[in-house]
């Protein structure tokens, strides 16, 4: 009999765990504020959150071949669209949490006086970017590359590219290790290692577009009430001040007001990656 009791305690205990938890797969492009966030949701709801942080791409994946997940959480809106188009997130259940516009991000100081795009060409520059197949803020640095820079200097570029990374975090990383001299990344990246980062922006009609962090609650939970009270969470104004705090602007005219002129938020950049990571 006290077997069975201890038995019966085990499993209500497990159970409990199983209903006051949640398991989010997002893009790393948001980690440092949404690990916070998380917390403190915990606080208030009594609500373990576990966060999978990878490429955009990459959580998407591991979200639909196990077929597990509350919420997808990805760093731009290209992959949200992806995740609606194949039918894995509930499309009324997005909701558009804070922004994202893409930079020239450095060492600190700038010690190789890096001044435009253009610059990144020369030799004495070791570039980045982050996988374009798997991770947002790759895709945007593609898209930019291909709308700014003339067929042979894309070729120059792609040529001298030492590496991509795997994810938003890893793009920072390489910056903040100097493991390069340059990457076309998030300007939020500077907030998140100061004293080593430095973002400087691009000119107003290079940048193509805002992106945005958005948020959904995936097809397969089974916790779907407890996933809605987390998205709308991500999207209460006591979140965007955390974000805030960690440099991500919460508003599109924020975003606006430091690329310099109004662009469109969002959307897909459609392009077949040839020559990008296919080609190395």
């Amino acid at each position: 009999m006290r077997f069975c009791s201890l038995l019966l305690v085990m499993v209500l205990s497990v159970y409990a765990l199983a209903v006051d938890s949640l398991l989010v797969y997002a893009g790393s492009a948001s980690q440092p504020a949404a690990e916070e966030v998380a917390k403190l949701f915990g606080e208030e709801y009594g609500v373990h959150v576990d966060l999978i942080f990878g490429g955009s791409g990459y959580v998407l994946s591991q979200m639909m071949i196990s077929k597990q997940g509350d919420v997808y959480f990805p760093g731009s809106s290209d992959y949200m669209e992806l995740a609606k188009n194949r039918g894995v997130v509930f499309p009324e259940t997005e909701r558009h949490i804070v922004y994202l516009v893409p930079a020239i991000v450095v060492q600190r100081g700038n010690p190789k006086q890096i001044g435009n795009l253009t610059d990144l060409l020369r030799p004495d520059v070791r570039v980045a970017i982050a996988d374009p197949e798997s991770v947002c803020v790759g895709l945007y640095a593609v898209e930019i590359l291909e709308k700014n820079l003339k067929p042979n200097e894309l070729e120059r570029f792609r040529n001298k590219l030492l590496n991509y990374t795997g994810s938003c975090a890893k793009t920072a990383a390489a910056i903040s290790l100097k493991q390069v001299d340059a990457v076309i990344g998030w300007r939020v990246f500077e907030n998140w290692d100061p004293e080593r980062v430095e973002a400087l922006p691009f000119s107003s009609d290079q940048v193509q577009r805002v992106g945005y962090i958005p948020a959904a609650v995936s097809i397969f939970t089974k916790k779907r009430e407890l996933a809605e009270l987390f998205v709308e969470f991500l999207a209460s104004d006591k979140s965007k001040e955390i974000f805030r705090k960690y440099g991500y602007f919460t508003t599109p005219e924020e975003a606006f007001a430091y690329v310099g002129s109004t662009k469109p938020v969002g959307g897909i950049y459609e392009t077949d990656l040839k020559g990008w990571v296919s080609g190395k």
